[in-house]
């Protein structure tokens, strides 16, 4: 059952990638090769896109190109079989991030993280996932169904952080308003602090108007390449936002919770969402240039280096907008080199950092980030993605970096001027 399952899987995502760059316009020329950092780090040629890809891509050939059916030792074509399926699950969730640097490095353009996905979505069908994606995608979904059983929980945890916000902006007025109908913004956290309280601390200082939600950003649906958890997660914010009808959405430093929501979304759900989707980076950004906040970028004085964020940056679009406000906080910015579009993702994404047993392969593949940032000579890295954040602590601590993580909000904060 699980195979069928998976072939059914298969062919429903080929009807979307039949005709595409991913399905059949590969010349095999190679020059993904360097571009994958995943390669970079292990010289494996199975690591390189172009293999993985056909790895998947023979099995479409198999079912539907013609020649395939009729010399399929001359195309390379196979039928899937569980073995196959089982090797998949390395793959598709551990062998490749979806960082998508491949794409843009493409001369045909073929999108491999499509085919990436498509394998994910068949294990998915077959029961194969990493079961830890699948458990965090289910409990976010039953926060929202039993939301009246840890309400009282979390609004005692926010008086707790409002009192910090107080002390820091020494102001007792300072709030952090729940459920407040007609804001301007809501605000969509992490459930760490780390995610609540620079943000209140800098809305506060800006005067803003806004609300924050009782759900956290992040989409495990998205990682496991499943549609229906996918729209069910990215539900319970657009229902939220709607019941408070708000203007905006922001969504916190994280950068898959920004490309689900601002791209994905209005896909799963036929429409356009009926209210702005922006990440705090914009926000931050926003504030600087109309200075609503007053900064001291003496308060940063060390060198500074930023990390693009895959789905921030080269899926997101969002690459001048930290850089000019780290511009604004800090002393000395220094860029790793490559940035922007051409950024090597840090070895976690795509859900990577959550699967604990695949930990050694995930530190090899971030081998290739972390000389970029020894290279800087930085002492602080800003990464505006939780997923990373994670990473690239772990890549700190094992290659002997002698760097502190942040957050670009964490930053301006240290910056703010309190009257």
């Amino acid at each position: 059952m699980t195979l069928e399952a998976a072939n059914k899987e298969l062919e429903k995502k080929y009807t979307k990638l039949v005709g595409t760059a991913a399905s059949n316009m590969c010349a095999h020329c190679g020059w993904c090769m360097e571009a994958c950092h995943v390669y970079l780090a292990s010289h494996d040629p199975a690591m390189t896109p172009v293999a993985k890809a056909e790895r998947i891509r023979r099995v479409y050939k198999k079912n539907h190109d013609w020649m395939s059916q009729l010399f399929p030792a001359w195309t390379g074509a196979k039928k899937l079989t569980e073995e196959e399926l089982d090797k998949w699950v390395t793959l598709a969730y551990r062998d490749c991030t979806l960082c998508e640097r491949c794409v843009v490095n493409c001369p045909m353009g073929v999108e491999t993280p499509q085919l990436i996905a498509a394998a994910r979505a068949a294990l998915v069908a077959a029961g194969k996932a990493p079961e830890i994606l699948t458990q965090l995608a289910d409990m976010a979904i039953s926060r929202e169904e039993n939301a009246e059983l840890y309400k009282d929980f979390f609004l005692e945890q926010v008086k707790e952080i409002e009192k910090q916000l107080q002390e820091k902006l020494r102001d007792p007025e300072a709030t952090i308003p729940i459920d407040k109908e007609g804001a301007d913004i809501l605000y969509v956290p992490l459930s760490g602090l780390h995610t609540i309280l620079p943000e209140a601390i800098l809305f506060n200082a800006a005067h803003e108007s806004w609300t924050m939600s009782m759900f956290e950003a992040s989409n495990y649906g998205v990682f496991l390449s499943d549609s229906a958890k996918s729209k069910r997660i990215a539900e319970r914010i657009i229902n939220e936002a709607k019941r408070l009808k708000v203007k905006e959405v922001v969504l916190t430093e994280c950068g898959h919770a920004y490309t689900t929501l601002r791209w994905e979304a209005p896909k799963l759900f036929g429409e356009p969402l009926p209210f702005q989707v922006r990440s705090i980076l914009e926000v931050l950004d926003e504030y600087v240039r109309e200075k609503r906040i007053n900064l001291d970028p003496s308060k940063n004085s060390e060198p500074v280096t930023y990390h693009d964020s895959c789905n921030l940056g080269r899926k997101g679009g969002l690459l001048e907008e930290p850089r000019r406000v780290i511009n604004a906080v800090a002393q000395d910015f220094r860029e790793m080199i490559p940035n922007r579009l051409q950024s090597f993702c840090c070895g976690g994404g795509g859900g990577l950092v959550a699967v604990a047993e695949w930990s050694d392969a995930r530190i090899l593949a971030g081998k290739p980030k972390a000389d970029q940032i020894r290279k800087t000579g930085a002492k602080i890295v800003v990464t505006s993605c939780d997923n990373c954040r994670h990473q690239i602590n772990e890549l700190n601590e094992h290659y002997n970096l002698g760097i502190t993580v942040t957050s670009l909000s964490e930053l301006n904060v240290q910056a703010l001027v309190i009257p």
